[in-house]
């Protein structure tokens, strides 16, 4: 089943921009991400954790108490139609900690997007409120900051704004590393930062789903490590649909890599499909969390069963 989708966005609608992990080190990317925004027709209101440079440590930005707060505000308030991460890195998994779940109604979703170590946020909203979130840009890194033309923006402003149009990603260059097709929900992200949730309340299994799973700068060792996690942790794997893998950049020879990849999901007895263009270092096409789906590995598609965004929004 499709968990909780928020209403797509529109021209006039506010949305928070903010960091729920690492500091944007360079702000003229963060305002080059705003002007972007701006030429949607959004109001991006930029919440202090989006300016505030590491003060406990160099690589989170601000203190856990001013990520989680902005984080909490961000998601509750009702002015806001969506919640723009401004960078990955690390301490999203610190945030979680402190976020209040208790100030914000689930019955009212909204549009969430990040990726990399977003991806611990997503999987909680998941777990914490059964809503639809995107791994997708984030407002100042590559393939948003450089503007409106950049792919990857386009690919996540089509199904933000337009998601009755599409209906189908397709994925050129990709091989079905093992054949077939199988229905779910889609699930995943950076395969590190599902492996760092297990065991937490935030973390959410990916029984009937279609996971996606990528990463970036691990040695093939530390891989087979996360990988080899992901299936020996109490139920995570049991049930899964089928596997769709991403990039691995700067993760050591790309073919040790795809050798890692077929001996650790080669065997689970479900559709795995490769070498598709979402994750780090690419031109990357947007992937919806919690969205019923259908993998085709052979033809290399993922085609929604269910709209991804609800277009019927009453103000």
């Amino acid at each position: 089943m499709t968990l909780l989708r928020p209403p797509a966005l529109r021209p006039g609608d506010t949305v928070a921009v903010l960091c729920g992990s690492s500091p944007v080190h360079d702000q003229e990317r963060l305002e080059s991400g705003l002007r972007a925004l701006t030429s949607l027709g959004l109001k991006a209101e930029v919440l202090p954790s989006a300016r505030a440079a590491g003060t406990v440590y160099d690589y989170l930005a601000g203190d856990d108490a001013l990520r989680a707060a902005d984080l909490t505000r961000a998601l509750a308030d009702p002015r806001y139609a969506g919640v723009l991460t401004a960078k990955g890195g690390y301490g999203m998994q610190r945030t979680l900690e402190l976020v209040d779940w208790s100030r914000i109604d689930p019955d009212a979703p909204k549009v969430v997007v990040g990726y990399s170590d977003v991806t611990a946020l997503l999987e909680a909203l998941a777990a914490k409120l059964g809503w639809v979130s995107f791994f997708g840009p984030m407002v100042a890194a590559s393939g948003f900051w450089e503007g409106p033309d950049e792919y990857d923006f386009q690919e996540l402003t089509k199904l933000l704004f337009t998601p009755e149009r599409v209906t189908q990603l397709s994925f050129p260059g990709s091989r079905a590393l093992v054949p077939g097709v199988a229905e779910g929900v889609t699930l995943g992200g950076t395969a590190t930062l599902l492996t760092a949730s297990l065991g937490t309340d935030t973390s959410y299994p990916a029984r009937g789903g279609i996971l996606f799973l990528e990463d970036v700068d691990e040695r093939p060792f530390r891989l087979d490590r996360v990988f080899t996690q992901l299936r020996r942790a109490k139920d995570y794997l049991d049930g899964v649909a089928g596997v769709v893998l991403g990039t691995f950049t700067e993760c050591g020879d790309p073919e040790e890599i795809d050798r890692l990849l077929a001996d650790r999901f080669g065997d689970l007895g479900v559709p795995v499909l490769a070498g598709v263009n979402i994750g780090h270092n690419t031109a990357m096409q947007t992937w919806p969390i919690g969205v019923h789906a259908r993998l085709d590995t052979e033809k290399g598609t993922l085609t929604f069963l269910d709209q991804v965004l609800l277009t019927d929004r009453q103000d």
